[in-house]
Formats: C-alpha cells, structure tokens, sequence
C-alpha cells in the first residue's frame, strides 16, 4: 500500500477534535459488507489498511506504527463495455432477422442493452478499489491517498457519517487561520511581473513566490525543531492565468534539456502567468522529499519521503508518518515567510525584485 513504500499521492487535512474513544469500533460498524452480496449498486465502507478484502478494523489490523491504517473500499459490478457490446449486437441480430429488417428502433436498443445488464451483471465477479488513509495520532492529521474532487468528498462524508467528525483540508484559508495570520482576503494580489494585473489567485502566488525564492535566494528555511532544509522547483511545471484572462491560458513545460530555463518560461511569466503546479525537490542533507505540488488543489502527487533505517514492519511505517510531518510542516514554514513577505510594507519593493526576476532571469 501506498504509505507504507514507494511514493504517495496525498491530500492533507486536520481533525478539529480527537477521535471518540471507541473509533475503531465505529469504524468496525461501518465496516465493507461481503463481496458476494454486491448487486446493481455500488457498495462502500471501511476495510483496513493492510488489503482491501480485511473487512475487520481492530487495533491488531487497522493500528500499524501507532496509527490508524485504513481505506475506504468501493465494490462494484461491471460488465465490461466490449462484452455488452457483443452481448446486444448478438441480440440485435437476432431481432433483425425475426423482424425481416435491416435496423433495430432506438427503444428496442435499450430495452435489449437494459435485458442484457440485468442477466448478465451477477455472473461478472466484482471489482475493488480503495483509497487509502493514514490518521497521525500524535497530530490529529489525515493524510489521505487521493486528490480528486469525487474521491476525497465521498471520503469525507463517511467519515463524518462514521464518527461525525469533518476533516479539515490543509490549504492556505486553513493555514492563515492555525497561524493565526489572518484571512485569505487580506492577502494582496501579487505581482511577479508588470502585467500581473489579474485576479488574486493565492495558492499560485505562494507556489510561484516559492519558485522565486528558491532561484533568487537560494531557497532555504530553519525549522525550529527539524533543522535547516532548501527547496527547488523543478519541471515539469504548468503556468497560468487568472480565469478571466484572455489567450492561452496555461502554459506547460516538461521536455528540452533545461525548461525551468526555456524561452517559454521566461515569456509566461513576463506575460503575468503564474504557477499552477510544478515538481519539487525539499532536502534537509541527504534527507530527501520530493514530488508534485498542484498549489490550486493544495495536494501532493508523487510525493517520496526519506528512505528511513527502521526494519521493522511498525517502526518504519511510524518512520515514514514522521515524515510526512516533516514535510508537511516545512511547508506551513515556507507558506508563513511567504505571508510575511507578501503583507510586508515594502512589498512594492519586493515586486520590483519579483519583476527584474522574471525578465533578466536566464534563459535559453
């Protein structure tokens, strides 16, 4: 499974209060049905983190490295499209040479498609898939194993049917209020360029400000605890508009040899593009993150931790959720100099810099 090796796609959220005591027999209660009582609808609920088909949530199969483990699992029944497509074909042809015809109407179609699905849909066995989610005991963070808007709202409405508790996602209206840095209206629109004069998009303005920083001044933070770290932007990246700007509106650099550097770039930020999503690099020594940051959806794809030197099956999985805090909160580091930078008085002055950045900046 995703959290326990390799990299991960996450979206992070907080639990404004702690789970009830009795969480894991809550979430037990709610728990995937059988698999042979799958019919026409799909079916949902909890199964642990270890595999999709361990329907038992209990403290020996769903707490791994002082965690809770688990995955919200989806069964459903499917013909597949090119066996009802036979299916009704070899009856469309039977109905054409009973009737002497060479067409079948449109009603008589989908009456034989809807015959078809109701004979042949409980032969098919079902399919499963899961998203998976990891509960940081010690923080109260949810990193969940998915970033589409569909996923992550049935996610959310079990879970607050489960336990009536509603995550809270990490993005930047979030982390201005837990840092009490006020609120996202009070955020300027900031310009990287002298025609940056489109709607304030905030996420691109913290995504792209963290590519400037990391070229115009080398890129590093202190955290307090964690020590010192430095992030780089790397390709691929995707700039864009604000919506209501005309022309192209995304521009997307992935390939040539140097594209941070590339012609292209140069000209979407001097034309007031921002940075929609881009890869990145955050090492602290040889420790190193790495991923995908898609700064509008405030998520994380790809995204690889340090390679850690527990053995054990709990204490590297305990291993790797410490350093998703890590990163996670590096990241809260970087978004708080990015504020202060950004509500600073002489932010005018900064601009300037941000402006001789984006067109003396080298380019090939």
């Amino acid at each position: 499974m995703p959290f326990e090796s390799g990299s991960m796609t996450t979206t992070i959220f907080s639990l404004p209060e702690k789970l009830p005591e009795n969480f894991l027999e809550l979430f037990h209660n709610a728990r995937a049905g059988m698999l042979d009582d799958v019919k026409d609808e799909p079916q949902t609920g909890w199964v642990s983190g270890r595999h999709l088909l361990e329907t038992s949530i209990n403290e020996e199969t769903a707490i791994c490295g002082g965690h809770f483990y688990f995955n919200l699992r989806t069964a459903e029944r499917k013909i597949p499209s090119s066996l009802l497509k036979a299916i009704c074909r070899r009856e469309e042809l039977v109905y054409m040479k009973a009737n002497e015809t060479f067409s079948v109407p449109t009603k008589i179609r989908r009456e034989i498609k809807e015959t078809a699905t109701e004979q042949n849909l409980m032969k098919m066995p079902p399919s499963i898939s899961g998203v998976p989610a990891v509960i940081d005991m010690t923080d109260r963070t949810l990193y969940l194993g998915a970033t589409s808007t569909k996923q992550v709202d049935e996610f959310i409405g079990m879970f607050y049917k489960t336990v009536n508790i509603e995550p809270v996602q990490m993005n930047i209206e979030t982390m201005l209020e837990s840092n009490n840095l006020g609120s996202e209206h009070d955020l300027p629109n900031v310009k990287f360029s002298e025609k940056s004069d489109f709607e304030a998009v905030p996420a691109r303005d913290f995504l792209t400000w963290l590519w400037f920083y990391s070229e115009h001044e080398g890129g590093g933070i202190n955290h307090e605890q964690f020590g010192d770290f430095v992030i780089i932007i790397e390709a691929p990246l995707t700039l864009a508009f604000a919506s209501e700007a005309k022309g192209a509106a995304e521009t997307m650099l992935k390939k040539g040899d140097r594209p941070l550097y590339s012609a292209e770039a140069k000209a979407a930020l001097s034309v007031g593009k921002k940075l929609k999503k881009a890869k990145f690099t955050l090492a602290r020594g040889e420790d190193i993150w790495g991923g995908t940051f898609d700064a509008e959806k405030f998520c994380f794809s790809g995204l690889s931790v340090p390679e850690g030197e527990e053995m054990e099956l709990h204490s590297r999985f305990a291993e790797r959720i410490l350093n998703l805090s890590i990163f996670r909160l590096v990241m809260e580091e970087y978004f708080k100099k990015f504020v202060e930078t950004v509500k600073h008085p002489d932010l005018k002055e900064t601009e300037k810099q941000f402006a001789k950045w984006s067109i003396e900046r080298e380019s090939f």
